[in-house]
């Protein structure tokens, strides 16, 4: 028993195709996890077969919904937060812009950007040269907390403080991944874990954790919807059962022919 259970821990990551352009799955990330399940859930889209797109219920005139609310809403086949959000429950924390409406027109402190238009999309470290102005014609922009900058290198140093985690990556190929945890780690913690896989990753950012934390997937025979808990010093328990409401989204939609 015991070697059967060393065996599936040690298991390397499989990606199956759901749709063009949208790979799934998942991976034993944290052995024996007190909280949670230990798994890391990998969403893994082709921006060049696939369009992605933000929800946002400041211009979409709706009231905030559950990342499998805005997926089932827009025919998303992917939702993830957008982000932190404002006590006012409706803007993004770092600057969001997608086309001409404006949710967030304030830059803070936050290093990363998650940058997509027709056909492309890239992650930006917001510290290299001229890097808001090279982001000016692209149609959408999303400031985060970074992660992982350029060169796939961990920004955190160990911390106490841990959560449930949602975050979104880039890799060396210009693939976009969605990254859901529920079982709590630090930012150190997961960054490293990240890295370690065989996912080539290049940049991430934090998109949410805690409760709020949330991916859905609608793509192929998947109907998944996933909710963070446990946060330090906020809800310090894994009893969370269901998605929390989200004023803003990214997700993905099946390109038209």
């Amino acid at each position: 028993m015991v070697s059967l259970v060393v065996l599936v821990l040690a298991a390397p990551l499989q990606l199956e195709e759901l749709a063009p352009g949208v790979e799934y799955g998942t991976t034993p990330w944290i052995e024996k996890a007190s909280i949670g399940d230990g798994l890391l859930h990998v969403v893994r889209v082709d921006p060049k077969k696939v369009e992605l797109r933000v929800g946002l219920a400041s211009r979409e005139g709706v009231k905030n919904r559950t990342a499998g609310e805005w997926a089932d809403g827009l025919g998303l086949m992917v939702a993830i937060n957008a982000g932190m959000f404002e006590t006012d429950y409706r803007s993004n924390v770092g600057y969001l812009r997608s086309d001409t409406h404006l949710n967030n027109a304030r830059w803070n402190k936050y290093q990363s950007a998650l940058a997509f238009g027709p056909g492309s999309a890239s992650m930006v470290d917001l510290d290299a040269p001229d890097a808001k102005k090279r982001l000016e014609p692209v149609p959408t922009v999303i400031q985060n907390l970074r992660l992982i900058r350029a060169g796939g290198i961990n920004v955190w140093k160990p911390a106490a403080r841990k959560w449930s985690e949602a975050a979104v990556a880039a890799d060396e190929q210009g693939r976009i991944l969605f990254l859901f945890c529920r079982s709590p780690l630090s930012m150190k913690e997961f960054g490293d874990k990240l890295l370690a896989l065989p996912l080539r990753i290049t940049h991430a950012m934090h998109v949410e954790g805690g409760p709020e934390a949330s991916l859905s997937i609608r793509a192929g025979a998947q109907r998944i919807d996933l909710s963070g808990s446990y946060e330090t010093g906020f809800n310090e328990n894994d009893g969370n059962a269901a998605q929390w409401p989200l004023p803003n989204v990214i997700g993905v939609l099946q390109r038209e022919p």
